[in-house]
């Protein structure tokens, strides 16, 4: 396997790096750029020159896949150790291991857990290499406690624009909101996370979802919780689609042959928990689900960009990403440009986009600059985009009283909401949940905004497009 030429020239901005003096290289490769042919490739030449080289992986499934790689490319296996961190870590078996002259890292992000530090102490004087394609890790500093230096690949863009990997398309279709979700370790609960996720109306939206934008497609469903991905699975089967699901303690036949028969299209939608995040390459991937909100850059780029393998059985294919916890607007579009450095991460505040939602097909867009000449299309489908009108402040939503006068006024004020916006202000006044906005809204024919609508139709009970055409303020076309 010859390399691409932007892939010698990170082997070649690596090499330069660990020539200058850096003992310990941080490489960023966008994920499907094809670092397992650059990391087989580097370890190549290590043991052909008779040095030892230990790549360390961080689960099970990629031991396999890239000891074919290193196969394929001519690496001496009797001179490459290919190891889960987890093994390689503990004192017996680092006692017992030659020590390496080079450690290659796969999915470096991980570097700061405490079994790879306790591996780089323990054999201090080897050279390190690590692979990730978002250099950072929440809640523990910047990537420069372990690396010495960053060297940078083509950007994700670049690699779309240049038919590396596929073009994608991003809908947002919101079945839930994470509002009073805690934080901790810098991510949301799991617990709590859990608990939002685990309710038959997602199951069921989860699939309708599916249905409308990617029906028949091998898809692949990331869900925050065992019970969740299980009901998610059954509920694709209720609906005639082969569908399974896997967690980390599926015993390993069975999660063999399940994802062989995922492979050969015997399954079309995989549904699981903190699994095929990274490293997983299933070319003819064509759809992921999103079901697990997270905060994390790292993870929601490595579940998003799942189908955007190139396919040499399909020039044509073209990823959809079904975002259904609203991750992208903690986190832009997953090939969005970063400014990649070696310090600590510093606190992000929410993704600032320029992105408009197609009410109709809930494409997420960036408008076009050749659309200030006329109304504002989606185009994906061609629907009109309402103009939205500039925000007024809280204090004159309703007739100029505040949020504390609300917390007094007699309940029946809601009715003199003339917008959402001022339905809104009197839910927060009065502390009510969501839903009852939802309610009102119809009751009051007021629109509701697209990220909600889907999600109320569900609350709703009533038919799509009866809904719809209330939901929009009766002036549907559907």
């Amino acid at each position: 396997m010859e390399l691409r030429p932007y892939q010698q020239d990170l082997v070649n901005k690596i090499r330069q790096a660990i020539c200058s003096g850096s003992n310990r290289v941080c490489a960023v490769l966008g994920c499907g750029g094809g670092k397992s042919v650059i990391i087989a490739t580097i370890a190549k030449a290590a043991t052909d020159r008779g040095n030892r080289v230990l790549f360390l992986v961080h689960r099970k499934e990629l031991t396999a896949q890239i000891s074919r790689t290193m196969a394929a490319m001519g690496v001496d296996p009797f001179l490459c150790t290919v190891a889960m961190v987890q093994t390689m870590a503990r004192q017996k078996t680092l006692a017992r291991t030659i020590p390496p002259a080079l450690i290659i890292v796969d999915e470096a992000h991980h570097s700061l857990a405490a079994g790879y530090l306790r591996i780089f102490d323990y054999f201090s004087q080897a050279t390190v290499v690590g692979f990730t394609a978002t250099p950072q890790r929440m809640g523990d500093g910047g990537l420069g406690k372990v690396f010495q230096q960053l060297v940078e690949s083509v950007s994700t863009k670049w690699l779309i624009e240049n038919h590396y990997l596929t073009p994608y398309h991003l809908y947002s279709v919101p079945l839930t909101e994470v509002t009073g979700i805690h934080t901790r370790h810098g991510d949301y609960d799991q617990g709590e996370i859990a608990k939002l996720m685990d309710k038959g109306a997602i199951f069921g939206g989860t699939v309708a979802s599916w249905l409308q934008q990617a029906k028949d497609k091998k898809t692949i469903v990331y869900c925050a919780s065992i019970k969740t991905s299980q009901a998610t699975a059954a509920a694709f089967r209720r609906q005639g689609i082969s569908a399974a699901h896997l967690d980390g303690s599926t015993p390993k036949a069975e999660r063999e042959r399940i994802v062989q028969q995922f492979r050969d299209g015997k399954i079309l939608v995989l549904c699981n928990v903190d699994l095929f995040g990274e490293g997983f390459d299933v070319p003819d991937c064509e759809v992921v689900q999103l079901l697990r909100p997270t905060k994390s850059l790292t993870l929601f780029i490595q579940q998003s960009m799942r189908p955007m393998r190139i396919n040499p059985q399909d020039p044509q294919k073209e990823a959809i990403i079904l975002d259904h916890v609203g991750n992208y607007t903690r986190h832009g579009f997953p090939d969005d440009d970063h400014d990649w450095n070696l310090e600590a991460k510093k606190k992000k505040k929410q993704a600032k986009t320029t992105t408009k939602q197609c009410p109709v097909c809930y494409h997420i867009f960036i408008p076009s600059k050749d659309n200030d000449s006329g109304p504002l299309r989606c185009p994906y489908c061609g629907e009109v985009l309402e103009e939205e009108k500039a925000p007024r402040s809280e204090q004159e939503q309703i007739n100029g009283i505040t949020l504390e006068e609300i917390k007094e006024s007699p309940y029946s004020d809601y009715k003199k909401a003339k917008n959402w916006e001022q339905l809104e202000f009197f839910r927060k006044g009065k502390r009510y949940k969501l839903g009852w906005s939802l309610y009102k809204a119809l009751e009051l024919h007021i629109p509701i905004p697209a990220k909600y609508r889907y999600a109320a139709s569900k609350m709703m009970g009533k038919g799509r497009k009866n809904w719809f055409k209330e939901a929009r303020g009766g002036n549907s076309k559907w």
